[in-house]
C-alpha cells in the first residue's frame, strides 16, 4: 500500500488470545450444508506492495490448509486478491494445493489501496450462487469507509458466512476495522506478525477444518494437536 506503516507495530496476539480465537468457531453450529458435498472457502489476500515480504509465506501456509481438509472429507478454495489501481480478481474453485499455489506464485504485490468491501460483496454473490461456509481475510490495513465495510459484515452474518480477519501488523485503523467484520459477520479475528508464520498456519488449518467438516472436524482437531482450534472455537461463542 502508499502509506507509510514504519510505526512502531502494537503487540501481537499473546497465545491465550490465539486460543480463544480459534475456540470461537465452535459455537457457530454446523458448517456444511449436505452430507458429501466438500465445503466452500473464499481465501482473501492484501496483495498491495507492504505485503510484500510475507507474500511467499502465504503461499506456503495455504497448503497447510489444503492438507488439513482433504483429511476431513475435502474443501473447495477459491482465491480472491486486490493490488494496483482497483485491480480486485477472483480465481476458478479449486481442490487442489498444487492448483491454489500456481495461482498464488504467478501473482506479485503492486502498490495500491484497500479493497476490501469488494471482498465482501464478492463473498456474498457466491454464496447466492452456492453455499459458503467461510470467508478468511489476511491483510494489514483499511483505507475505506468502515460503517460501509460493517453493514457488508452484518450481510454475510445474516446470510451464515462468518469472516476470520487475520491481520498483519498492529495498525489501529486496521484493527478496529478487522474486529467489527468479525463481530458482525459472527466470525473472529486475530492478529500476528511477519515472524508468525507457524501461528497464522495453524490458525487456518482451524478455519479450513471448520469449512470443511463443521464444528465436529474442529473439535477434532482442537483435542488432537491444535492451540488455535480451541480459540477459534471459544470467540465464535461470543
Amino acid at each position: 500500500m502508499s502509506k507509510d506503516r514504519s510505526q512502531t507495530p502494537a503487540p501481537t496476539s499473546s497465545r491465550p488470545e490465539i486460543d480463544e480465537f480459534l475456540a470461537r468457531v465452535k459455537s457457530l453450529g454446523p458448517s456444511t450444508s449436505t452430507a458429501g458435498k466438500r465445503g466452500r472457502l473464499v481465501f482473501a489476500l492484501d496483495a498491495t506492495m507492504s505485503r510484500q515480504p510475507t507474500w511467499d509465506s502465504a503461499c506456503a501456509l495455504q497448503a497447510d490448509m489444503f492438507r488439513e481438509a482433504a483429511g476431513i472429507g475435502g474443501l473447495d478454495i477459491q482465491l480472491v486478491y486486490f493490488r494496483g489501481l482497483n485491480e480486485c480478481r477472483a480465481s476458478g474453485w479449486v481442490a487442489g494445493t498444487e492448483k491454489l499455489a500456481g495461482l498464488m506464485s504467478a501473482i506479485d504485490c503492486r502498490g495500491g489501496h484497500t479493497q476490501i468491501g469488494k471482498v465482501l460483496s464478492h463473498a456474498r454473490q457466491e454464496h447466492a450462487k452456492q453455499r459458503v461456509q467461510a470467508l478468511v481475510f489476511v491483510g494489514d490495513a483499511m483505507e475505506e469507509a468502515v460503517d460501509d465495510l460493517c453493514a457488508a459484515a452484518g450481510e454475510l452474518g445474516l446470510l451464515g458466512v462468518p469472516v476470520f480477519m487475520f491481520q498483519e501488523g498492529g495498525d489501529p485503523v486496521a484493527e478496529n476495522a478487522y474486529r467489527e467484520i468479525a463481530r458482525l459477520s459472527r466470525g473472529a479475528y486475530c492478529r500476528f506478525d511477519t515472524g508468525a508464520a507457524r501461528e497464522l498456519g495453524e490458525l487456518l488449518r482451524a478455519v479450513a477444518a471448520y469449512a470443511a467438516g463443521g464444528i465436529k472436524a474442529l473439535s477434532d482437531l482442537s483435542a488432537r494437536k491444535s492451540g488455535a482450534a480451541r480459540m477459534l472455537l471459544t470467540q465464535l461463542r461470543a
